[in-house]
């Protein structure tokens, strides 16, 4: 898919629709990092940029880092409509300095699988973090039954050459410079890089919640987070075949 199909595919979409999503995300992270007016944040890949528009609207400070300048285009017309200017800038995030010890939160989702370097960028967003900041992240799993990227039998279990000249055959060579996943990762694989890093804290999503202290409990909740949590084989096994790989991580 282009830049201008996936715009046209998102056009009709209201700020309104994207609430919910928001919230989902900030509820996730304020269980373990208290969000005020000085609180610094940072979302790389912004797509669309309802993420930092609603953080605006929100008085919330949300800068933005997106690699297409077409997107960050679309995300200025689609923060005028509400009268909001999103902080977004345009860059690669593989090149892009964004500092030291200068954020409080990190979010990054459905980004790193097109992040070649993918090592060397969350090590920068581990640098960027201040003392206790935290980490977002949600990319893609390699064992997933159904990849979001592609509509392809088991795609994600394919070697990276495989679907790299599968994409290309199908979609064009344009692909590799934009749409490519060049990661398919995995919850063990990622959760040694973030602990090897030096987070630490590493929690991956159903080691986020605890099952008696749910925003919104219900019966059937409680119960598969109870027993996910005591018993650790089949955590693995459902985390293995998950649809993403979700993590929060606390420097």
């Amino acid at each position: 898919m282009s830049i201008s199909d996936y715009i046209e595919n998102n056009r009709h979409i209201k700020l309104e629709d994207k609430e919910h999503d928001w919230e989902i995300i900030f509820e996730r992270i304020k269980k373990f990092k208290t969000i005020n007016h000085d609180t610094k944040i940072l979302e790389i890949g912004t797509g669309t940029g309802w993420l930092p528009i609603l953080c605006k609207k929100k008085g919330i400070s949300c800068k933005g880092i997106e690699i297409s300048a077409q997107l960050v285009e679309y995300a200025k017309y689609f923060g005028q409509k509400y009268g909001i200017e999103p902080d977004i800038e345009l860059g690669n995030i593989e090149g892009t300095d964004i500092g030291i010890s200068k954020y409080d939160i990190i979010i990054a989702t459905s980004t790193f699988e097109h992040v070649q370097y993918w090592q060397k960028v969350l090590k920068k967003v581990f640098d960027a973090l201040k003392s206790g900041g935290l980490f977002y992240f949600y990319s893609t799993n390699k064992f997933s039954l159904i990849s979001g990227e592609y509509n392809f039998p088991l795609y994600g279990w394919l070697p990276n050459n495989f679907r790299y000249h599968l994409r290309i055959y199908r979609q064009g060579k344009d692909i590799m410079k934009f749409g490519i996943d060049f990661n398919q990762f995995t919850y063990s694989q990622l959760r040694y890089f973030f602990k090897k890093l030096g987070f630490s804290t590493v929690l991956d999503i159903v080691d986020a919640f605890d099952p008696h202290n749910l925003n919104n409990p219900k019966n059937w909740k409680n119960f598969l987070l109870n027993i996910l949590h005591r018993f650790k084989v089949l955590k693995h096994l459902v985390l293995f075949f998950a649809p993403g790989t979700h993590f929060i991580c606390i420097k």
